[in-house]
């Protein structure tokens, strides 16, 4: 019998090629699972080839290895038939583990293919030597071997299903199940070279036409190597991919969901929008739908917000904003919606057992607004005006919902505020109305249908014309000349009056520097301003830019403000009041009486005019009261040193009394009546005449 011998090289090369086979099978396991469709496919493909390869190295390596007295060669097809069965059973084995389950059934017969298959790879590859006489088998090793291969395969099996998740540490694991499944293979492969015996006289039948020995272990080698290095490190390498890909995947799903928050929420408060609240209507139109029942819209606005704004900055209306919110916020229910459309106004949509249930929840939301709120360290007081729109019944859509919800909080607030409104059909056509009033509005300015009447101030003591006021009348192109009352709130409200009142201001300038050319050097022409034009910040450069524009001493305009604007921020009035009247402006205060004045300011005040209240005027002939409040108004005036002017004088009786009181100067209908400039210079003609 020919006994063989080994080369210790060969035989630790190896073993490390089927160590490192095993760990690029297992790492292998590891892609096909963290991938889905075509990709897994690919993965496997390549994992077959790759793992076939790598086994089948290391059995042709120890192959070669081996050495018997007389020279070796290996016939080409049982040699690519061997290659062929190894990759086969790496590929059944790499599917089997990349199932979602691998019972003990499932795995015991895959254990049983894929032994079979190596071990039909290493007797195939025996085989090729193609001995003269054959090899002879021990039955004992033969066995063993066959055991070895089917206990290897489970073994491995188990193994890669176990470790093809990417958990912690995995690759360490990776690394000690390689080394195990590794020696295993080799075990195999060494048994099975046990188990043969050659006897004397053998010849190998393939060495004339086979593959030689020679230079064939390098080449085998370094070609299995390069395929199992390539396909460890692409696998790596993706596997890095992925997890950068993953990152990415995560950072751009948290940014999606910022930029959902962002688009769909109040970044003040928190709360929905206005797009994610009409996506809320129209879910709970679909349920009601469905299912029946109802829902109300609650619009709230806050009363008494912007005063608080103006006076403590809008740093403080913001908190207090954030503080409504979580109030309301907290008494609400997981289906309920709470948005903040704009402003210090909000809507809430809440489902409804009964429509009569809306008037209990909207009691409750008043009477939570209405509690004092600590806000950096100061107590403040508000309100709420609610309006509420039930569907079904009260629009067909969520705009519709939302514009009827809004009239009747503007229905409440025109009920006394602090309350709420159930929507009814006449509010719609009010709504409607004040809506086109708006519309009509914005377009005055543009197409020139604003006006200023003048009324005349006559001098007490001899009745000449000191001047006029100037007094605003919109030529609405439906409605006629408008007065201010029917106009001005809603400018105010919109912010209109900032343009108009700009208007106002040059064309009482431009009037006037028409009557200074005819002579009336003297008169002082009297603009009103609205608590926002006092408020903004442009007001001193507009009056500087009408003046120059209209080339009108600063002396003959007066500007009328009310007591409660002069006085509402006492200390910032005095700061544009000063600037005014440096200009060489006059100042007056109008409508003084019916305001909560504070004298310490009041005499600070850089005012040239105090402006009776025409209410007091009014029953002066019948109201002792009246008559004292007029006399100590006259007589507080004259003590600072201002001229004293008196509105609403419509008897003769009120003329006289007012100028026996020191009163400088007079207006009302019985002097003369508010008219277009030619009228109201065909009427101080008359009066220059009469004096």
């Amino acid at each position: 019998m020919l006994i063989g011998s080994y080369s210790p090289a060969l035989v630790v090369i190896s073993i490390f090629v089927a160590i490192l086979a095993s760990y690029t099978a297992l790492d292998l396991t590891g892609r096909i699972a963290t991938t889905k469709g075509r990709a897994a496919y690919l993965w496997m493909c390549g994992g077959a080839m790759a793992m076939g390869v790598g086994v089948w190295s290391m059995h042709f390596i120890g192959m070669l290895a081996f050495n018997l007295p007389i020279d070796l060669g290996y016939d080409i097809t049982l040699t690519a038939l061997s290659l062929l069965i190894s990759i086969l059973s790496c590929g059944f084995a790499l599917w089997l583990v990349s199932q979602p389950r691998l019972p003990l059934s499932q795995l015991l017969f895959g254990a049983l293919i894929m032994g079979a298959g190596i071990s039909g790879m290493h007797y195939t590859g025996m085989a090729a030597m193609r001995m003269q006489p054959g090899i002879d088998y021990d039955p004992r090793l033969f066995s063993a071997s066959l055991l070895i291969a089917f206990g290897a395969s489970l073994a491995a099996l188990w193994i890669a299903f176990r470790l093809r998740q990417n958990t912690p540490y995995v690759r360490l694991a990776r690394s000690g199940a390689a080394v195990v499944m590794g020696f295993a293979i080799v075990g195999m492969h060494y048994t099975g070279m046990a188990a043969a015996r050659f006897g004397d006289g053998s010849f190998c039948g393939a060495l004339g036409n086979g593959l030689s020995g020679k230079g064939l272990d390098n080449l085998v080698l370094i070609t299995t190597l390069a395929v199992l290095i390539i396909a460890l490190l692409t696998s790596v390498l993706d596997a890095r991919l992925e997890a950068r890909t993953a990152v990415l995947a995560q950072s751009l799903t948290e940014a999606n969901k910022e930029l959902t928050q962002l688009a769909l929420h109040d970044t003040l408060t928190g709360l929905p929008n206005r797009i994610l609240l009409a996506d809320r209507i129209d879910q709970a139109m679909h349920r009601v739908t469905a299912h029946g029942g109802c829902f109300a819209l609650m619009f709230i606005d806050l009363d008494g917000f912007k005063p608080v704004n103006d006076a403590f900055g809008h740093h403080m209306g913001d908190q207090l904003l954030r503080e409504v919110a979580q109030r309301l916020r907290e008494d609400l229910r997981s289906e309920d919606t709470l948005a903040r459309i704009g402003g210090d106004e909000f809507v809430l949509l809440v489902q409804l057992g009964e429509p009569d249930d809306a008037l209990r929840l909207a009691a409750r939301q008043v009477s939570l607004v209405s509690r004092s709120f600590r806000v950096a360290e100061h107590e403040l007081q508000i309100s709420a005006s609610i309006g509420i729109a039930v569907y079904p019944g009260n629009g067909l859509n969520a705009q519709e919902l939302l514009m009827n919800a809004d009239a009747a909080m503007y229905h409440a607030k025109g009920t006394g505020k602090n309350g709420y409104s159930f929507f009814d059909a006449s509010m719609n056509g009010n709504a409607r109305r004040q809506l086109q009033l708006l519309q009509d509005l914005r377009n005055a300015l543009e197409h020139h249908q604003f006006r200023l009447h003048y009324q005349p101030k006559f001098d007490a003591a001899n009745g000449r014309p000191v001047g006029a006021e100037a007094l605003l009348r919109w030529e609405h192109p439906q409605h006629g000349l408008l007065l201010p009352d029917k106009f001005i709130e809603l400018a105010e409200k919109t912010g209109l009056i900032i343009p108009i009142g700009d208007w106002v201001l040059n064309e009482a300038c431009r009037q006037m520097r028409e009557w200074y050319v005819q002579g009336y050097t003297d008169w002082r022409i009297a603009v009103n301003l609205s608590a926002l034009q006092f408020c903004h910040v442009g007001l001193v450069k507009s009056v500087t830019g009408a003046l120059e524009r209209y080339e009108l001493p600063a002396n003959n305009l007066t500007l009328e403000i009310t007591e409660t604007t002069a006085m509402n921020d006492a200390d910032v009035s005095m700061v544009v009041l000063q600037q005014l009247a440096d200009m060489g402006v006059d100042l007056s205060i109008d409508d003084f009486g019916t305001g909560y004045s504070s004298l310490m300011y009041l005499k600070r005040l850089p005012a040239n005019e105090l402006k009776i209240d025409r209410g007091f005027v009014r029953d002066l002939e019948h109201d002792s009261d009246d008559a004292a409040i007029v006399s100590a108004i006259v007589a507080l005036g004259q003590a600072l040193g201002l001229r004293i002017v008196a509105e609403g004088v419509e008897t003769g009786v009120q003329q006289t009394f007012l100028t026996q009181l020191g009163c400088d100067s007079l207006q009302g209908y019985f002097l003369g009546h508010p008219l277009p400039p030619e009228g109201f210079m065909q009427g101080i003609h008359l009066a220059e005449h009469k004096a």
